[in-house]
């Protein structure tokens, strides 16, 4: 045989009563039901008690509410006939009965413990009644017949060896599908009607289980099972199949409400297995709670939190070898009935740290002062305060026991992710390591968690775009076709939760979709630098990249701030890796220490792999003694398309036309953009540069750059006669125009070059990127590094590159 628990959901509507009925019916072996009060009852119950012992005349507004939505389910469930008529008849007796507590508590104005108890008994009382009638061959049985509780330090705690004893009596002769109404229970020496606390109809079950030696207890309830995350924060969590006994008390007593923790225990001490089910899925799997688990493969089973955690902590040096003063915390927290959830203390012995709800926070703290008023007075101990409004995080899993270094993956992994671990604790048995964080990061936490331990069913990049022009529309396209398959053969997902234009912003942690995401930016409100800022920040999600398309100097400021809450940063954006020195360095410097990175790859040579390239040598203890390159694919372009029959002017003017140039020429042709690589190369190469060291030797004159737009273009021809003289003569000695930047030990300069056939930069065509790495040891034959330098598609895909780098961290 078997015992069937079903809570107040599945019995909370017309639907999911008849779900019931049909799940009950299906069973070919005898059954006992056991049957929480319908859906949000008790709560209906104790709130109306508060309201008449408090004088409120509205507890008979209530009352009658109470009485019309039992009376609406009978009339709606049972049909018209004898049973329906006797059993509305039980139902009025009762709720009559009920009617006049409330009555005499609106008259005496006091509700005792002992009054409320005996008011929430009549919610299992009337909806076992209800599922008795609508079952078929189902035969009531009175739960405080041989349900018995003593009084111990003014609790009642269950007498196990006279319930059992009830029990085994009272069931002696098993029908069909005996029907017991949970949570209610007895006094063994008073007869008063008693419960076994919130949730206590599981613990009826399983109570029942255990001195039957049932073959199963199942408990039917509105969830798939255990999962292995809270579905509402975690959309990616998913049930788990199999736990161990351990394994569920754990996570029970950490946060996860799908069995009353105290159920396991009888179950668990006759080997009986608890099947989780959803009464409204009943065909799926759920989960199986044993001793015996197959799925031994994943260190960590599931992951559980309390989001109400205040922090009590007792220090001083007056600590430090005395023998007692745990024993002292614990009795005195006892003694005034606080519960204590964790505890850790530090290996000196000069602080120890507990764990209690926030609500009994400020009585825990006075308790204990007074308890340690000799020490505090003398300065051996410092006034004991708390810490409110924290969480705690628990992870789970018998198998952590035989897998090194779970702990460093976890506090590794929140470190990196910008989540401070307040307080910690770990049992030898491995089986739970417990963590406070504050409660703002709980989400954040609880994420980056299920991800990191492979809980998820992929690995998740959230990122935010910032600039939908050339690169970041290449970006997003190159994205959303590589995200598939991104998915299905690397397990990594990524997630664009926010895209940023020069008007609009979208956030949406979900996702944004990417097939139509210009429409939603459109429509989306607009943005300023600030909205950014705080937006980013403000999701405060798990595992987030910024990822800055733009040329904005306002954006690259906000650099800084995102690398402090560790939010890594990847920037086809030069601004910032070229700004002063002082602040690149801090960039830098402030990525290493939040365990993040600041990335800007794309920032020389769009995808071509420079920097990283100097990184990797640098690393492996090379020293870069000299860079030459063509950086600008820009001027490369001009310089090879002027040609007898196209002027100087007609190539400036075709480079911005075929999107090489920047809108503004000048800007390229100022030399600017190239000097900001070299210093970002330099600085790269471990040299102290900043902008205005770099020599320049420009080949247009001043005066071009001062005036306007207009003026330049109506300007520019008067150059092509002096270009074009030049141009021939470089074309009879064999010679072409590069424009190139230098970097020797140090010293930096810029300038138009003329290179002959046997020098590598000679043959570079189109707008193509060239640099030579000399070092210590590429110094007889430097390094070589070619290809396009420039283009949306190119460059997006080396931003996209650096993502990706991100990812496999």
């Amino acid at each position: 045989m078997k015992v069937m628990k079903f809570g107040g959901t599945s019995v909370g509507s017309v639907d999911s009563i008849l779900n019931v009925k049909k799940i009950v019916e299906a069973e070919q072996e005898p059954v006992i039901v056991v049957v929480s009060a319908l859906g949000g009852i008790t709560d209906k119950l104790i709130a109306t008690s508060h309201m008449a012992a408090g004088g409120d005349s509205a507890y008979e507004v209530a009352l009658a509410e109470i009485k019309k939505r039992h009376i609406d389910m009978i009339e709606r469930l049972i049909p018209d006939g004898g049973q329906k008529e006797n059993l509305l008849l039980i139902a009025n007796q009762l709720l009559t009965e009920l009617g006049g507590i409330y009555q005499g508590l609106y008259l005496i104005r006091d509700l005792s413990a002992k009054t409320l108890a005996t008011i929430v008994s009549y919610g299992e009382r009337i909806s076992s009644r209800i599922v008795t009638t609508l079952v078929d061959g189902a035969e009531w049985f009175d739960s405080r017949n041989f349900i018995k509780t003593e009084q111990k330090q003014g609790k009642h705690i269950l007498d196990s060896e006279l319930t059992n004893r009830l029990v085994c009596e009272t069931f002696a002769r098993l029908p069909k599908v005996a029907l017991v109404p949970g949570f209610i229970s007895t006094d063994k020496n008073t007869g008063e009607v008693t419960n076994l606390g919130r949730g206590g109809s599981d613990y009826t079950a399983a109570i029942i289980a255990a001195a039957l030696e049932a073959d199963c207890l199942e408990i039917w309830t509105d969830v798939d099972g255990f999962m292995t995350a809270d579905p509402r924060v975690i959309s990616s969590a998913y049930t788990i199949n199999e736990l161990s006994y351990v394994e569920a008390t754990e996570l029970c007593n950490f946060g996860a409400k799908v069995v009353y923790p105290p159920t396991i225990y009888p179950v668990c001490h006759k080997n009986i297995p608890i099947l989780v089910k959803n009464t409204f899925k009943p065909e799926g799997a759920g989960t199986i709670i044993s001793n015996e688990t197959k799925d031994g493969q994943k260190a960590i089973k599931g992951i559980s939190s309390i989001n109400d955690t205040s922090l009590i902590t007792v220090q001083g040096l007056g600590m430090v070898g005395v023998i007692g003063i745990n024993f002292r915390i614990f009795k005195a927290l006892a003694e005034n009935g606080i519960s204590v959830f964790l505890v850790s203390q530090a290996s000196s012995e000069n602080s120890t740290s507990i764990g209690v709800r926030n609500e009994d926070a400020a009585l825990a703290c006075e308790v204990l002062n007074a308890e340690f008023a000799k020490e505090i007075e003398m300065g051996e101990l410092g006034t004991v305060t708390a810490e409110c409004n924290l969480a705690t995080v628990a992870i789970v899993g018998e198998n952590m026991k035989h897998t090194p270094g779970i702990a460093g993956k976890l506090f590794g992994t929140l470190g990196r992710n910008g989540i401070n671990v307040i307080a910690c604790a770990q049992g030898a048995s491995e089986t739970n390591i417990s963590f406070v964080v504050a409660r703002e990061s709980l989400r954040k936490t609880l994420n980056v968690i299920h991800d990191s331990f492979f809980l998820s069913e992929y690995q998740v990049l959230n990122l935010f775009i910032c600039g939908v022009g050339t690169v970041g529309g290449s970006l997003l396209e190159q994205i959303r076709q590589q995200r598939q398959k991104l998915m299905d053969e690397r397990g990594l997902k990524l997630n664009v939760v926010g895209i940023a234009s020069g008007h609009n912003a979208l956030f949406c942690r979900d996702g944004i979709d990417l097939d139509n995401y210009r429409q939603l930016l459109a429509a989306s409100e607009p943005s300023n630098i600030q909205r950014l800022h705080d937006e980013v920040i403000g999701m405060n999600i798990f595992n987030s990249v910024f990822v800055d398309c733009t040329a904005s100097a306002e954006v690259a400021s906000l650099y800084g701030d995102f690398l402090q809450k560790n939010i890594s940063v990847v920037a086809a954006n030069k601004v910032a890796a070229s700004s002063a020195y002082e602040n690149y360095a801090s960039l830098k410097q402030t990525a290493r220490a939040r365990g993040v990175k600041y990335l800007f790859e794309t920032n020389v040579g769009a995808g071509l792999p420079i920097i990283n390239t100097i990184n990797n040598l640098i690393a492996s203890g090379d020293k870069i003694l000299k860079i030459e390159a063509v950086l600008s694919g820009t001027l490369n372009f001009i310089f090879n398309e002027i040609s007898a029959d196209v002027p100087f002017s007609e190539t400036v003017r075709r480079a911005k036309e075929q999107g090489y140039s920047e809108p503004d020429p000048r800007i390229d042709l100022s030399g600017k953009d190239v000097i900001r690589k070299l210093v970002i190369l330099a600085r790269e190469a471990g040299y102290q540069v900043e902008q205005e060291d770099v020599e320049k030797h420009l080949f247009i004159p001043q005066d071009f750059f001062d005036g306007s737009l207009e003026d330049f273009w109506k300007n520019l021809p008067t150059l092509d006669a002096d270009f074009e003289e030049r141009r021939c003569r470089l074309e009879s000695e064999g010679k072409r125009w590069r424009f190139v930047a230098k970097m020797e030990n140090g010293h930096t300069s810029v300038s138009l070059r003329e290179v002959d056939k046997d020098h590598p930069f000679y043959m570079l065509e189109g707008s193509n990127n060239i640099i030579l790495l000399t070092t210590e040891r590429y110094k007889e034959y430097p390094m070589l590094i070619q290809g396009y330098g420039a283009g949306a598609g190119v460059t997006a895909a080396g931003v996209f590159a650096d993502i990706m780098s991100i990812a496999n961290i």
